[in-house]
């Protein structure tokens, strides 16, 4: 077996776009449209690790969707999880859980979708403003 994607369904692929790509860094790999079945998907992935895919799905007709607790989250690693995160929050991104450790976090898109990182290697040293930062929100 070999791993293909995730999906997760957005209600704004414009948002989505602009958070999975712009601001979290990932990179449109494919997209496809279709017409009669009234939907998008796009493929996305994190530089150099293309394999690793996210799909986006974009139902045209749209409907709400809650806050996908149920889905788990998806986890990138990052080569430094500090400047990382505050690009994120440079960015208007919220981060649900900062990395007081200096090794992980939690933001959400748009849609609500937990998305964890994870420093690269070892922790980093503990780091002010994240060591003292509480929690926002769900993660």
């Amino acid at each position: 077996m070999k791993y293909l994607h995730t999906m997760v369904r957005v209600s704004n692929i414009e948002d989505s776009l602009d958070f999975y790509c712009n601001k979290l860094g990932l990179k449109e790999i494919n997209r496809y449209e279709s017409d009669e079945g009234r939907f998008t998907l796009v493929f996305l992935a994190a530089p150099g690790d293309e394999e690793a895919q996210v799909e986006l799905t974009y139902n045209w007709d749209s409907e709400p969707y809650d806050e996908g607790r149920n889905f788990g989250h998806l986890a990138y690693s990052v080569e430094d999880i500090y400047e990382t995160c505050q690009n994120l929050l440079d960015h208007g991104v919220v981060i649900n859980r900062p990395p007081r450790d200096g090794r992980m976090a939690f933001i959400r898109s748009p849609d609500n979708i937990s998305v964890e990182l994870i420093q690269n290697g070892d922790a980093l040293p503990k780091k002010e403003p994240w060591a003292s930062m509480d929690n926002t929100g769900n993660w």
